[in-house]
């Protein structure tokens, strides 16, 4: 039985996978907007026919509205965790410009470096989808 009408069940380790995966995002995207900004342009792929400050600015935005959604949400907690995890595929391309023209940012100096980081998105995927996932669904 759900602790409240409506609201998905869910284990504690779901739980604190998606209030982890929520405050990383909130804390992702307030560095898009303040001090981090310089760094994740180094992300936005030349191909990308916007400013990218803008894309920043606005990928931060979305990032802590996800990340919000994720806690305030929790009858669209399935639904939010399908978006979150499509919103770490569609900036994936971004990982993969860093890494293949070379950009420094966040400390990814080498191309090893660059290289690992691209294995850690699929990671936050997964854990968008499992966090979300109500507990006892075999999906």
């Amino acid at each position: 039985m759900s602790p409240r009408p409506g609201v998905p069940r869910s284990t504690p380790a779901r739980t604190i996978g998606r209030i982890a995966l929520a405050s990383g995002l909130v804390f992702a995207g307030v560095s898009h907007l303040f001090w981090a900004r310089r760094e994740f342009r180094a992300q936005v792929p030349d191909w990308v026919p916007l400013d990218a400050d803008a894309v920043v600015v606005a990928s931060g935005v979305a990032e802590i509205g996800l990340g919000g959604a994720l806690l305030a949400l929790p009858r669209e907690r399935r639904r939010v965790g399908a978006i979150v995890a499509a919103f770490f595929v569609a900036i994936f391309p971004g990982n993969l410009a860093q890494w293949a023209e070379r950009r420094d940012a966040f400390g990814l100096s080498t191309d090893r470096a660059r290289f690992i980081r691209l294995f850690f998105q699929p990671l936050l995927v997964a854990l968008a989808v499992w966090s979300t996932t109500p507990s006892g669904s075999r999906r």
